[in-house]
């Protein structure tokens, strides 16, 4: 064989690997981003209809959760650790992520206790653009079930409660659909990274 054969061959390897490597990269592409603290839906979740109230005592609907990419968790003001942990992170990847309109939704589970204006302080003291949101038992049971989220009420010692429920973060588009889930432990650098990584997938995925 030739030299100029044998450059030929060597130019036609690299063309191919290069063509293999162009298909492989639209394939992953297509599946959606790797993930490192959660998973990415194969097939995005519509979030179904459903009527809430936010923190200024305005009606909170699927239509106001569309619009931009949002964090969704679900907590109560009362809770001891996981909540404001939660939601302190999540100021923090707010801060460290530069994801276009990138909101955070704080969703009560408990709205014998947290009222509109109760949420508002709440989350507002660990970022000022947090949303929350609060309104009758059945429509938060409701919205809670179809993210998936599991809530139960623990009665305590002298007639008060607290309120047992999933420790989770949803990623919502700008279609209301749930692109991914993250669940503990939430570091926050890798929580960011993954956020990074969906970023250019949230627009696709909203018509999808």
């Amino acid at each position: 064989m030739t030299a100029l054969q044998t450059r030929l061959l060597l130019i036609a390897a690299a063309l191919c690997a290069g063509l293999a490597g162009f298909w492989l990269a639209q394939q992953l592409d297509r599946d959606g981003p790797r993930l490192a603290s959660g998973t990415w839906l194969p097939r995005p979740k519509l979030v179904a209809d459903f009527t809430l109230t936010d923190s200024s005592g305005r009606a909170f609907t699927r239509r106001e959760l569309g619009g931009a990419p949002t964090l969704v968790f679900f907590g109560f003001t009362h809770c001891p650790d996981v909540c404001p942990t939660t939601l302190m992170k999540l100021a923090q990847v707010r801060r460290r992520v530069a994801v276009a309109r990138l909101r955070v939704l704080f969703v009560s589970i408990d709205p014998q206790r947290d009222t509109p204006p109760l949420l508002g302080m709440y989350v507002h003291a660990f970022d000022p653009a947090f949303l929350a949101v609060t309104g009758e038992p059945r429509a938060i049971a409701a919205l809670a079930a179809n993210f998936g989220v599991a809530v139960n009420r623990v009665p305590l010692p002298g007639g008060d409660y607290t309120m047992d429920h999933s420790a989770v973060v949803f990623l919502t588009d700008a279609a209301a659909h749930i692109d991914a889930i993250f669940t503990p432990p939430f570091e926050v650098a890798a929580l960011a990274a993954d956020l990074r990584r969906a970023a250019p997938h949230l627009s696709a995925a909203a018509t999808t």
